[in-house]
């Protein structure tokens, strides 16, 4: 049997910072208030776009694996965020990253994007289809916040991450998975007006991120755990031989709960949602990668993954690491630069949303 393993990893953070002191002077808030109900300290926010922190994360990934965009067979794009609806932002990335004879594919699965993406990656190179499959996760989720809500606006940050898959005759990558998805709550998380809803009255939509925040933390931490302990029983494999749980960061008190509903202990979680927020399917190859880096990840490590978005969708892996944790290359690839601060850019879109709205 072929296998689908992790050869490479990247990940690409904008350079602008906003923090929670910075959210105490847009909105009736503080850092203690937001810090307590998240977790969140500070999040990054891009003034490039989408497709260009997916390619640069996409680079760094390459260049860990040590190979080129020549290599690549099929890019799969994981975000709810794309620079345009036409075309995908996954064709951009290719042009980006000089990978031409590759195909290009988005995925909008939401905050469980990337996993849904790496099944689909991995079942590729699986059956033969694909020999080399970059997949990315990475979102703009900045472009959706609304000053006006507090609840939601202090939640997200924009970042993307990416991994390579290659064939492996060793057991490594997904050992087993799970998606699923409950069209009927789609509601409780979305952006409404953002497609063809948005000139049905022949006027643009509300663009912004509207949640009810206490329905999605409930289901949430039910469906995680639940999700997580299934692909385990797949696999396998019990809670005592999981090496790392790797979960969406979403919420810090969401990634506590679903913990302790698997019985797992702080030291086998890794979190980062309090130098990020919650960046949607970008969220967990950015940890990924944090973790590799961080020592977090040894050869042959079992690792959980783990999320839950709008849709509402879920999904979950059981990851088993290749047997190499140090990167082949290292890539130059930056963003493009820009001289905005975090609260600047957060002021100008905020602007601009109001604006079309009064337009």
């Amino acid at each position: 049997m072929s296998y689908a393993a992790i050869t490479g990893w990247g990940k690409c953070l904008p350079p602008a910072v906003l923090a929670n002191s910075d959210f105490e002077t847009l909105m009736d808030t503080t850092d203690e208030w937001i810090t307590g109900r998240t977790g969140i300290k500070e999040r990054r926010i891009a003034a490039a776009e989408t497709s260009d922190m997916a390619a640069v994360a996409g680079r760094r990934a390459l260049a860990a694996a040590g190979i080129t965009p020549d290599d690549v067979d099929l890019v799969i794009l994981a975000t709810c965020t794309p620079d345009r609806l036409v075309p995908g932002a996954a064709a951009m990335v290719q042009e980006k990253i000089g990978a031409g004879s590759a195909g290009a594919v988005d995925v909008n699965a939401a905050c469980s994007g990337f996993i849904y993406a790496l099944v689909m990656g991995t079942a590729l190179v699986r059956a033969g289809s694909a020999d080399r499959v970059l997949v990315i996760g990475a979102e703009k989720l900045s472009t959706w916040i609304d000053l006006r809500d507090r609840s939601t606006a202090v939640l997200f940050g924009d970042g993307a991450g990416a991994v390579v898959l290659e064939p492996s005759d060793v057991p490594a990558g997904l050992m087993a998975s799970e998606l699923g998805s409950d069209g009927a709550l789609a509601d409780i998380l979305t952006v409404k007006g953002s497609g063809t809803e948005a000139l049905v009255d022949g006027t643009p939509g509300d663009t912004r991120i509207e949640m009810e925040g206490r329905e999605v933390f409930k289901r949430a931490v039910t469906t995680m755990g639940d999700a997580a302990a299934r692909v385990l029983a797949a696999a396998g494999l019990d809670l005592a031989d999981v090496d790392l749980l790797v979960p969406h960061q979403a919420n810090a008190r969401i990634i506590d709960a679903t913990a302790r509903r698997l019985g797992l202990g702080e030291e086998r979680v890794f979190t980062n949602i309090g130098s990020y927020g919650n960046t949607s399917a970008a969220s967990i190859p950015i940890a990924l990668t944090e973790a590799v880096e961080q020592g977090r990840i040894a050869p042959g490590s079992d690792i959980v993954l783990v999320a839950f978005g709008g849709g509402l969708t879920w999904a979950a892996g059981l990851l088993r690491w290749g047997e190499r944790i140090e990167p082949v290359g290292e890539s130059s690839a930056m963003l493009p630069s820009s001289t905005e601060s975090g609260m600047e850019l957060i002021r100008r879109r905020q602007r601009a949303r109001e604006a079309s709205w009064d337009g």
